[in-house]
């Protein structure tokens, strides 16, 4: 014999939903599935949980609102099917902002780097599709101090699922591989952003002899360590992020030969690198045009909901779109955009050499990856061939 409560429940399941509940409860198609609609809807019927709305906190896309199922008892199979329920809804809300992200990606993700530091466009869009890259793709900004270079990297570092940051003055090529704590052999800088971004600011003032453990972590991805007769290897499959300052610490001159007398490294490292930005100080009339941004407060802050939404983000992109196609017809037109480069070599302060096609393609994965596609297309190539013109470029 049923219970009064199961009587009311049975009657009231067979009424139809008001106009508000049915406004609301149809919001729960897009984020639910089948057979879970119904189940909430039969429990919306007899009021034991409510449909209600709620602010999303993400502001970067628009501002959203997400359905939010409410128990209206204290049953605790009807709370278990509400939080379970709420569970699927904001997966799949999160999805549906993730492909609304993949259409506007390239003009939204670069404005979260170093939002503090206004100009540098192209820059922060290179090392946004850094963040994008699952094969090793290594940016080296050099140039003048004072420009924003370290929080730029610090704020990359920050995005990127895995990371780990060092000063180039303060890191040995031990602290680099690894440390040795008791007993205990425990990972440096770079096995530490394993599959991530090493991020070493300054590194112009790290000792020529504690680079070869950056070396191998840069070309082969892993990196040795020896102590007291046990040998260690470690996987450092990483994306360098570096910044680094001339000689004299400020470029001078108008010269390719002068510039190129004030570069910090012998070329075995310089080449390592996929991209090189040449920062120096704005002219006076970007310094105007960066003012203007500010004054106008077109560069800001972001909110917390906003960060971890564009971190998740690239987490998800990494992990859903591992494996990025390059068809064949882009594949011959990006020998026709490095030898157009090649050509002009000499007024370049690096050299044209296959590790910059190879970072070219690595960099146009990234793009479709940053865009939610598995397949390279001509806009990506577009885009990475501009960010590799303006690299090269000095003055």
């Amino acid at each position: 014999m049923l219970s009064m409560s199961d009587l009311i429940n049975l009657l009231r399941g067979m009424r139809k939903l008001n106009d508000s509940e049915k406004q609301n409860f149809a919001l729960l198609s897009d984020h639910m599935s089948s057979n879970n609609l119904l189940q909430i809807e039969k429990l919306v019927k007899q009021k034991r949980v409510k449909v209600e709305l709620s602010d999303s906190n993400i502001q970067v896309i628009k501002s959203s609102r997400i359905p939010v199922i409410t128990p209206s008892c204290d049953d605790t199979m009807v709370q278990q099917i509400a939080s379970d329920a709420n569970d699927e809804i904001r997966m799949n809300f999160r999805k549906s902002l993730f492909k609304e992200m993949g259409a506007k990606a390239k003009d939204i993700i670069p404005r979260f780097i170093a939002p503090n530091i206004a100009g540098m466009d192209m820059l922060k869009k290179a090392v946004a599709l850094q963040l994008f890259a699952k094969d090793r793709v290594h940016i080296l900004l050099l140039g003048d101090p004072g420009t924003g270079k370290t929080d730029i990297i610090r704020s990359a570092a920050e995005y990127s699922p895995v990371s780990s940051f060092g000063l180039g003055s303060g890191t040995s090529g031990v602290g680099l591989v690894a440390t040795v704590k008791g007993n205990e052999v425990v990972k440096g800088l770079l096995p530490q952003a394993d599959k991530g971004l090493c991020c070493i600011d300054e590194l112009n003032l790290m000792k020529e002899d504690s680079r070869a453990g950056l070396y191998n972590a840069m070309e082969k991805g892993f990196v040795t360590y020896d102590k007291g007769g046990h040998h260690h290897k470690f996987h450092s499959r990483i994306s360098v992020l570096s910044t680094a300052n001339p000689k004299g610490d400020k470029f001078t001159g108008n010269s390719i030969r002068q510039l190129k007398a004030q570069l910090p490294f012998d070329p075995a490292l310089l080449t390592r690198f996929h991209l090189v930005f040449f920062v120096r100080k704005p002219s006076m009339k970007d310094f105007r045009k960066i003012t203007e941004k500010i004054v106008s407060g077109e560069q800001g802050k972001y909110s917390d909901e906003d960060m971890k939404f564009v971190k998740a983000y690239i987490r998800h992109a990494l992990e859903e779109h591992g494996n990025v196609r390059f068809p064949k017809d882009l594949q011959s037109k990006i020998v026709d955009v490095i030898a157009e480069i090649k050509q002009k070599e000499e007024h370049y302060l690096v050299d044209i050499s296959p590790r910059i096609t190879v970072g070219f393609m690595r960099l146009c994965m990234a793009s479709a990856r940053m865009h939610l596609r598995d397949q390279v297309n001509q806009d990506d190539l577009d885009m990475v061939s501009s960010l590799l013109k303006e690299s090269l470029k000095v003055f």
